[in-house]
């Protein structure tokens, strides 16, 4: 399967992301917040990443940004995961490079689906 890396500062729901998507066959790597993410993801250049927007150090938004400015990581599809669903922060995150959008509170199994569907659209490009 894929080699996901999920940024979320909120340890709850990065242990409730991570669960869901080693059940779904998937390597994790964890990081805490958007700097730690964006030194993960060069050391480990996965095959999605999936980050919260607001988080310490660094935000999402940002590390997105910095990730599609990398060689490396451009091509990495990103998914930011956030309670704010209003169409600024949406686009804000569409603007930043991200691939999708996922609002918080999610269902395990639609948060697995959805990420099934993005690996399989770039796994085919």
């Amino acid at each position: 399967m894929a080699r996901i890396l999920i940024a979320e500062d909120e340890r709850d729901i990065r242990d409730l992301i991570t669960f869901t998507l080693r059940f779904a066959g998937h390597e994790v790597i964890a990081a805490a917040n958007g700097e730690e993410a964006l030194q993960k993801a060069e050391e480990e250049i996965p095959d999605l990443i999936m980050m919260d927007v607001r988080m310490p150090k660094m935000t999402g938004y940002e590390a997105c940004r910095q990730m599609k400015e990398l060689d490396s990581l451009k091509d990495v599809p990103v998914i930011f995961l956030s309670a704010k669903g209003q169409e600024s922060e949406v686009q804000a995150g569409i603007d930043a490079g991200a691939e999708a959008y996922i609002l918080k509170p999610f269902a395990p199994d639609q948060l697995s689906t959805r990420v099934s569907e993005i690996l399989e659209k770039f796994t085919k490009a």
